[in-house]
Formats: C-alpha cells, sequence, structure tokens
C-alpha cells in the first residue's frame, strides 16, 4: 500500500481532528477520500453508457462524554467543515451513552509492515476512453463466438477502473494513507433454449492491474459458453451425492461461513462458531489464512478501517479454527484483544489438481456453477440454497441441471470437505479453489 502524496487529503484530516476536539470531542478519527470511477457499457453492438464520477468527501468518528457518532460530508470548505463539525458534536451529546466506544489503544496502531502492496496501477491514468470501448466491444465478440446449441439473444458488457486516495487520522496518534486502483470487466449472455426458455449467464473479472484482468475475448467466451451450458437445463432427481464447487462459486459458502466469526455475532451470541475456537469444525482438509500483504492483492492493506496493524494470521488450521474478526469495540465487550474487523485476502492450502483432475476422481456427482439464493443462518449453522450445475458421470460433465437446492449445517458440511483444488479463483479476495465434498444432500424431482 503506497503512502498518498497529496496533502490536501492529509491536511484535511488533520484539520477535522483538530476542529473536533476543539468543539468538545474527547476522542475523534477523520478519513478523507478522493475517488474517480469511469465506466462503459455495452450492448448488441453499439455503447449504451459511458459515465465518469469524481467524489471527495470525509467521514468522522466522534466520541463525545462517552457517546459516540460516525457521520460524513463532501462539504470540505472550511466554513461549511467547521459548522458541520459543530453540529454533529452537539448531536452526539444527545446519544445514549456507551462505555465500550473508544478509540483503538495506540498499541494496535504499531508495527505496520513496510511492503510495498503494489496495489496502484499507473497505467489506470493512461487509458483512454477508445481503449475502455474496445475492451467492452471485444468482450461482445468473444461472447458471441461462443459455440452451442441456442442462438445468442442478447450480449451485455461494462468495463470499468476507478482510482481511490485515502488519508485517516486519529486524535490518539495514527496516521496513514493509501492510494489504489481496480479494474473490473463483466459480460451477460442470454440464449434462445429450444424449448422457449431463455436462459442467460455471464463470467466477470476484477484486479489491482489492467494487465491482471482476463483478456476481453477470452471472459467474454466464458460467459457464452456458461449461457450455452444452460441450454436443456433438467430438474435432477433429489438424492445424496459428492458436490463438486466450481472456484468462482465456491465464494459464497465461504461467505457464509466467515460471516459466523465477526465479533458482533460472537458477542451477541449469534454464531454457531461461538465458544469453539481451536476446536475442529471442518475436515484436515481445511487450512486457510488472512493475508493482508498479498501483492496486488483486492483486500490487500498495512492496517484496516480503523487503523489497527495488518497481520498474517491463520483462520482455520487442518479444520480447527484459530481466530474471530474482532475489532477493538467487540474486542472490549468480549474482554479480549482485537484482531481486525474482517477479513483481507483469503490464503488456501492447496492441493494439486484442477477441477478437470477433481472432476475425474469424482466420477458420479454434481459439479455447482452457481448459487441461486438462498439463506443461512449464523446463528444454527443450518442452509438451503438453489443451485444450477452439471451432472457429472464417469468422470465427465453430462447435462445441465437447474431448479435444485442443496441443504444442511455448516459443521457437518466443512467436514465432509474432501477435496481442495490447486486452482485459486483470482479474481476476488477470497480465491477461493474449487472445492469437493461428499455426501451432500440435493432436492430436486
Amino acid at each position: 500500500m503506497s503512502t498518498t502524496n497529496s496533502t490536501s487529503l492529509e491536511e484535511t484530516a488533520r484539520q477535522a481532528v483538530d476542529l473536533a476536539r476543539r468543539h468538545g470531542a474527547n476522542e475523534a478519527s477523520a478519513t478523507a477520500g478522493r475517488m474517480r470511477e469511469l465506466e462503459v457499457q455495452w450492448r448488441d453492438g453499439r455503447v449504451e453508457k459511458v459515465s465518469e464520477a469524481t467524489t471527495r468527501g470525509l467521514s468522522l468518528q466522534l466520541f463525545v462524554d462517552g457517546r459516540y457518532s460516525a457521520v460524513s460530508t463532501s462539504d470540505l470548505r472550511p466554513e461549511a467543515l467547521e459548522r458541520f463539525i459543530s453540529d454533529s458534536i452537539a448531536m452526539t451529546r444527545v446519544l445514549t451513552p456507551d462505555e465500550h466506544r473508544r478509540l483503538p489503544e495506540p498499541e494496535f496502531y504499531a508495527g505496520r509492515a513496510s511492503v510495498d502492496l503494489t496495489i496502484e496501477d499507473p497505467r489506470q491514468a493512461q487509458l483512454s476512453s477508445e481503449e475502455r470501448q474496445r475492451f467492452a466491444r471485444e468482450l461482445e465478440e468473444g461472447a458471441r463466438s461462443a459455440e452451442g446449441k441456442g442462438a445468442i439473444l442478447s450480449v451485455t458488457t461494462g468495463f470499468g477502473d476507478l482510482s481511490r486516495e485515502v488519508f485517516r487520522v486519529t486524535s490518539n496518534g495514527f496516521e496513514g494513507g493509501s492510494r489504489s486502483t481496480q479494474f473490473a470487466a463483466s459480460a451477460e449472455v442470454s440464449v434462445q433454449d429450444p424449448d422457449g426458455r431463455r436462459p442467460e449467464e455471464g463470467d466477470s473479472g476484477f484486479a489491482r492491474f489492467f494487465e491482471d484482468l482476463p483478456s476481453a475475448t477470452a471472459l467474454g467466451r466464458r460467459a457464452g459458453e456458461r449461457a450455452q451450458g444452460r441450454i436443456g437445463s433438467v430438474k435432477g432427481a433429489s438424492a445424496v451425492l459428492p458436490m463438486a464447487v466450481d472456484n468462482k462459486a465456491a465464494g459464497r459458502l465461504v461467505s457464509m461461513l466467515l460471516s459466523s466469526m465477526v465479533g458482533a455475532a460472537i458477542q451477541q451470541k449469534r454464531s454457531f462458531l461461538d465458544g469453539k475456537l481451536d476446536q475442529q469444525v471442518g475436515s484436515s482438509l481445511l487450512s486457510l489464512s488472512d493475508d493482508p500483504h498479498l501483492k496486488r492483492g483486492l483486500g490487500s492493506r498495512l492496517f484496516d478501517g480503523e487503523g489497527l496493524t495488518s497481520r498474517p494470521m491463520a483462520l482455520f488450521e487442518e479444520g480447527v479454527l484459530r481466530t474471530y474478526f474482532i475489532d477493538s469495540y467487540y474486542a472490549r465487550k468480549l474482554q479480549t484483544r482485537p484482531t481486525t474487523g474482517g477479513p483481507s485476502n483469503l490464503s488456501w492450502k492447496l492441493g494439486t489438481k484442477d477441477r478437470a483432475g477433481l472432476l475425474t476422481d469424482l466420477g458420479e456427482g454434481i459439479l455447482v456453477t452457481g448459487f441461486l439464493g438462498g439463506n443461512s443462518s449464523a446463528l444454527t449453522g443450518d442452509f438451503s440454497l438453489g443451485i444450477q450445475g452439471f451432472r457429472v458421470r464417469g468422470g465427465q460433465l453430462a447435462e445441465p441441471i437447474s431448479e435444485m437446492n442443496i441443504s444442511g449445517n455448516q459443521l457437518d458440511l466443512w467436514k465432509r470437505l474432501v477435496a481442495v483444488g490447486g486452482d485459486p479463483y483470482r479474481y476476488s479476495t477470497s480465491r477461493t479453489p474449487t472445492l469437493v465434498f461428499e455426501g451432500v444432500q440435493f432436492a430436486g424431482t
């Protein structure tokens, strides 16, 4: 994470903290930020929308006589800022006191890593409107090149990029900033099924650097192939079968698991993982850690949203739960040390096989390529999810399936993890590989 070279954001954040203290805040933090976003949407051979937006703003945390508020403004004129802060502090004074609301103790700001996270691409500032439109157009061309049984009815593609700069200051000694870029590309394709249905599917990619995106042609073709793969989908028979989950789709399962590890859920006894620290909650193949220092990572950071120094930490080791995501507020309530408020980049202990190799080993089962709706209880771990994908027969993809559901309990599901791929999905913070579970209950016909 490179340090911001813009003194204006630093000055704005420092000025806001000074104003807050002068107007009666016991403690305060301020984060000043600037973001520029550009987006091209392309539909069926022509530009549908081109947009550009630049935003600049300030967010404040105010701690006044045991009371707390979080406020924000986009009007950074000195006279407007002073009035805004004065009014915000007056409002904070009427709120209910909360003894646990304070800035993090300064000791948790210490030890910040001295590494270059490489999360700002200088090419972003040089991209032209023509290059953005060409990428969107090539996405469509790639999608329409996909072979299949159905006529392509419509293709919608998009390409966008942004640059972001932030600087944070607290009244008890923290200062830090960052500059970063991000690129996003997507394609959505609808096709004509001979039975009259019009299935839709797509694909997308996200990266810090433009060169790390998949090529427009390849990404578009995958979106087209995914749409063509939905033609002839059937509702399979109910059964208990092995389940492989595509690396892109597997992030949904992981997000359900991690959402039960946050401080609020643990403190309020709303998590099925409460009280299970250092206990076996998954199979021995479940080993992953949080890696905030991953170069070019979408979640990479030197400190988190409240300034806590970011450090790599084990989440699960051979199925044993090793930590929770605890910010300073819930750490006080739980009478423990804070870790961080949420995940950055996940790093998995990977296997050696790609999806095709895992399906060969699977033999008979179902490959899930997407989850459709459903719900999961953080309290009990019970879940029910709609799925689409393919029946697997003899280690090969067979007929596409849809309108089926899986259900169960997460503690049981993760103990059924029997294989982890060597193919992490690079375009998300979860970086999930293909995962294989045994004995999953599928509901269909």
